[in-house]
């Protein structure tokens, strides 16, 4: 075989800030070495490769085609701050979702026992209450505080979009409360806010810990390989597509519509098309689709009610909006309020089939709110209580300016500025969106210029 060529790739900047140098020894007993029964610090120098996908470069030898590298996360043995002088604060920001109690009893946890860390602050309503007016004061927490917290949805600190901007206003009061660990629970927004508040510490040359826990339903955050609440919120869809699937089948040519999140990326539609086989057109941003004409959604969605007398279909939010009116409004966060593309196409089903002169029963499920507010199953309880605990080693290590993010199934640093740099989408020419197809065995493309038999 003849030598290939290394094909070039995109480097990343995977370098973790840091206040300055770690020189005061950990609280936390582990060990440096093999064979003694405890676990290990991890060294700033424990890297793991970002990629495990390889290239030949000869017939014997494999190299990774991506060589970037990332930092381990993890307790170090030597410490930035001195835990007696650490007032740290937690917020959670954005919109809520399963797992957010459990970050903030994993982070209380972690400073108070491990740390020994006895000024813990809760902000409440995100940065809004970092703001110089804010009406809400900073809540004191401890382990009583948080001890059964992991039991509900939602977040006990209260949850807003808007106020990331205000970055002087914010330093201001991390400098007035002498706050010098600042742990942000949020999104794409929340974290760029995160960045720009790191950002104006830098320029003040003020040594303040600034560490991100990604927290994005939709899991469309880069570098992250899955979003906590993510595994939730798709338990929690399935059970509305059986409910749509059971009303459609029991029903005069039923059609169950169910809608769930999804802005930009349409993860929850298309792990939730696999782990309920029901669904029959999985719909998502990333695969625009027309509703008329010899390809359009209505015509396959004629052709199965015609044949098998049911229909289920799950729809992103954010997935056919070309098709609906603009509504021309933002949130508070900056991001585009979308029309409501489950009515819309509940409608106009409804007047295609009428136009046919075909009976059809339609039943729409928005079941978003339910998801976003349930408590976090199992497997997300686990996650977030490592990602708390780990964002905690970070801050106190004197890392700043990153996120938590597990990678290949290790738990990992990124720098926030690289994390939000682009958004994660669903691949359409990959084996997800393949195995969505096979399984709702639905066209790979309802446009109409796709090329048909």
């Amino acid at each position: 075989m003849s030598k290939q060529p290394i094909k070039d790739y995109l480097k990343y900047d995977f370098d973790i800030s840091n206040l300055g140098e770690a020189k005061i020894p950990t609280p936390i007993i582990m060990s440096t070495s093999q064979g003694d029964g405890l676990a290990n610090y991890v060294d700033d120098n424990d890297r793991l490769f970002f990629s495990v996908d390889t290239v030949a470069s000869n017939k014997e030898y494999r190299e990774p085609l991506i060589k970037d590298t990332v930092e381990r996360a993890g307790p170090r043995a030597k410490l930035y701050f001195n835990p007696a002088h650490v007032h740290a604060a937690i917020c959670t920001c954005g919109g809520i979702c399963p797992g957010l109690n459990n970050v903030i009893r994993a982070v209380v946890r972690c400073f108070w026992y491990r740390y020994g860390v006895r000024r813990i602050s809760g902000v409440q309503y995100g940065y809004r209450g970092l703001l110089e007016n804010s009406p809400w004061p900073l809540i004191h927490l401890n382990p009583d505080v948080v001890d059964d917290i992991q039991e509900k949805g939602g977040t006990i600190l209260g949850s807003a979009r808007g106020g990331g901007m205000q970055v002087d206003e914010i330093v201001d009061s991390l400098e007035k409360m002498n706050i010098n660990i600042l742990i942000a629970v949020g999104g794409d927004g929340t974290l760029r806010g995160a960045f720009d508040i790191g950002e104006e510490i830098k320029k003040r040359g003020l040594k303040i810990s600034v560490v991100g826990v990604p927290k994005t339903i939709d899991n469309d955050l880069s570098f992250i390989q899955s979003s906590f609440g993510f595994d939730t919120a798709v338990g929690t869809a399935v059970p509305s597509v059986r409910g749509a699937h059971v009303e459609a089948k029991n029903s005069i040519n039923g059609i169950g519509l169910v809608k769930v999140m999804g802005r930009e990326s349409g993860f929850i539609a298309a792990h939730t098309s696999l782990a309920q086989s029901d669904v029959n057109f999985c719909l998502i941003p990333e695969s625009p689709f027309d509703l008329y004409g010899r390809n359009g959604l209505f015509a396959h969605l004629k052709e199965r009610i015609l044949t098998r007398k049911h229909a289920v279909i799950l729809i992103a939010e954010g997935a056919g909006q070309a098709l609906v009116p603009s509504t021309g409004e933002k949130d508070a966060s900056g991001n585009v309020k979308y029309a409501d593309i489950g009515l819309f196409l509940k409608e106009e089903i409804k007047k295609f089939f009428s136009d046919e002169g075909i009976e059809t029963n339609v039943k729409y499920i928005d079941p978003s709110y339910i998801i976003r507010s349930s408590a976090a199953n199992s497997y997300d309880s686990i996650y977030c209580a490592r990602l708390g605990a780990h964002a905690v080693h970070a801050a106190m290590g004197g890392k700043t300016q990153c996120l938590i993010s597990q990678i290949n199934n290790r738990f990992v640093l990124i720098p926030i500025k690289q994390a939000v740099s682009k958004r994660n989408f669903v691949d359409v020419e990959g084996s997800l969106w393949r195995d969505v197809l096979e399984n709702t065995r639905q066209p790979s493309s309802m446009k109409n210029d796709a090329n048909i038999d």
